[in-house]
């Protein structure tokens, strides 16, 4: 009885110790946000998972999930830009199933034939590659964009289901491209530090024979720190399923996230960001 007990609670410090799915953000990894404040709780869906992103033993970003929607809330990072080859492979998170799986995101042959992961299983809890198969106008969108990284690690990172959520297709290529490859350069000039939370309004239709939900909003806001004095922020917001980008204030974004969510007033950063 007392081996037994034991058992437990070393499997519970194991959890508690190495679980990249984690129980928050600012106790794991607070980096990419400013001030190390993630968002407010305004933006939590009914089943969250908190994913400290890891690829090969390091974090790149943070991600806050919906388990019932099987999108990403938001991603949160450091804007590194830098030229460097598009990754091809794509990653699943281990540990949504459960936190004896590996705790950096895999393959899903991975998953499949190395730890006895049935494909059933593994689509319980998250997005799957066959849910983003034979889409209709609508493709991959990355909400942390692999142009925005610096090294092949950083890049191949963001190449996770977990930090993507089905796009129309013609945004995806067009106005929201063009504000996460051009507007974000000119927007950044001077910064020293540029933290981003890029995030997804849940919608009213799903692919997947309703397994993932498809978007009506996806949205992404800057606070850059220029110096000790000076901080400056912006946002954009877009229609899910129109080819253009609305450029907004801080202050302005989170209002209209408010009313979007319906759970309260949103707050994306740390109070010293500039809301107007």
């Amino acid at each position: 009885m007392l081996g037994l007990l034991l058992l437990q609670v070393l499997a519970s410090c194991l959890w508690l110790g190495h679980s990249e799915v984690v129980k928050s953000f600012e106790t794991s990894c607070p980096q990419f946000f400013f001030r190390e404040i993630p968002p407010n709780k305004a933006l939590e869906p009914q089943k969250p998972a908190w994913i400290c992103q890891r690829y090969k033993n390091q974090y790149y970003f943070a991600t806050l999930y919906n388990r019932k929607m099987r999108i990403p809330v938001y991603s949160a990072y450091i804007y590194q830009p830098g030229p460097g080859k598009r990754p091809k492979t794509w990653l699943v998170e281990p540990q949504l199933i459960g936190p004896t799986y590996p705790k950096t995101m895999e393959k899903e042959w991975t998953l499949l034939n190395q730890y006895n992961v049935t494909l059933e299983k593994l689509s319980q809890s998250q997005a799957i590659l066959h849910d983003y198969k034979n889409l209709t106008g609508l493709n991959r969108g990355h909400l942390n964009p692999n142009g925005h990284h610096d090294d092949y690690s950083s890049r191949m990172a963001t190449f996770t289901l977990t930090n993507i959520v089905p796009q129309d297709e013609k945004l995806n290529g067009g106005a929201w491209n063009n504000y996460e490859q051009q507007t974000m350069i000119r927007r950044t000039q001077g910064c020293k530090t540029t933290y981003v939370i890029v995030g997804a309004v849940p919608g009213n239709n799903y692919i997947a024979k309703g397994r993932v939900n498809k978007p009506s909003h996806l949205w992404s806001a800057a606070c850059c720190v220029v110096d000790n004095n000076y901080i400056k922020a912006w946002a954009v917001i877009a229609e899910n399923d129109k080819n253009q980008v609305q450029l907004l204030t801080l202050g302005e974004l989170e209002d209209t996230l408010t009313e979007l969510y319906g759970r309260g007033q949103v707050s994306l950063f740390d109070s010293d960001c500039p809301r107007e």
